[in-house]
């Protein structure tokens, strides 16, 4: 069975109905927590600030306390409710969701640590238009998957998963770019590795942002597309009932 936004309101058991939206409210406030980590982690490195990189890598404790919480809310809604159907879909996909978000977390503290690094280089360093191009797409990437999730909006996830094709080849081609500048000039090559494993943690940043619509799909719809291609989903994800 297909759900929408109003599903989850049309329990008898008022407090069962306030857990669920709980979760809901939980994740939406760690995602927008993971979202302000790597917002403040690119700008961090594209602007040497090095006091804003040491504060997303403290934040990076509340984050992960953050996803215990959420998961101990979900444990204890399992066993006091044993839901079932569209309601367990929601409890799973919310603990896959934390779990992908605490990712993200910690990608945004390897961008702040590759900040500190590039902070005492005092050579002009390569490769920052590429990070703030591709910081800028995941960042939307994730803004997109969480709206998703909070509306219940398969075409909006959809979007997000055929973007996490666009930013794979933009990553290529920022990595084959750098590769060639480092061969070019060895002095450049510690700062160019430091950028390289930034565009990395991007990158990655946008997987789990692709994993986070994926479960909105699986909620909704109750199809599990991991692993597909997305040119194939795209019909039966978006037909109308």
């Amino acid at each position: 069975m297909d759900i929408t936004s109003n599903t989850h309101s049309q329990h008898i058991s008022r407090q069962f109905n306030q857990e669920l939206e709980e979760l809901k409210t939980h994740l939406m406030a760690m995602g927008g927590l993971v979202e302000k980590q790597v917002q403040d982690a690119v700008h961090a490195l594209l602007e040497g600030d090095t006091r804003l990189a040491e504060k997303v890598r403290d934040n990076d404790r509340q984050v992960n306390e953050l996803q215990l919480q959420i998961d101990e809310e979900c444990t204890r809604v399992l066993a006091r409710r044993q839901p079932a159907a569209s309601d367990l879909r929601l409890v799973l996909a919310v603990i896959r969701a934390t779990s992908d978000l605490e990712r993200i977390g910690d990608e945004a503290s390897k961008i702040a640590r590759n900040a500190l690094l590039l902070s005492e280089n005092t050579s002009a360093v390569r490769g920052l238009i590429e990070v703030r191009h591709i910081s800028e797409h995941v960042r939307k990437m994730l803004r997109d998957s969480l709206t998703a999730f909070a509306r219940f909006d398969t075409e909006l996830a959809m979007q997000v998963v055929h973007e996490d094709e666009l930013v794979d080849d933009e990553y290529g081609s920022a990595m084959r770019s750098l590769m060639t500048f480092m061969m070019e000039d060895s002095r450049a090559i510690s700062s160019v590795l430091s950028i390289m494993w930034v565009l990395r943690a991007l990158e990655r940043v946008g997987d789990h942002a692709n994993n986070l619509a994926e479960y909105v799909v699986y909620l909704v719809k109750g199809l599990d597309i991991r692993h597909s291609d997305p040119g194939t989903v795209d019909q039966k994800v978006l037909k109308k009932p």
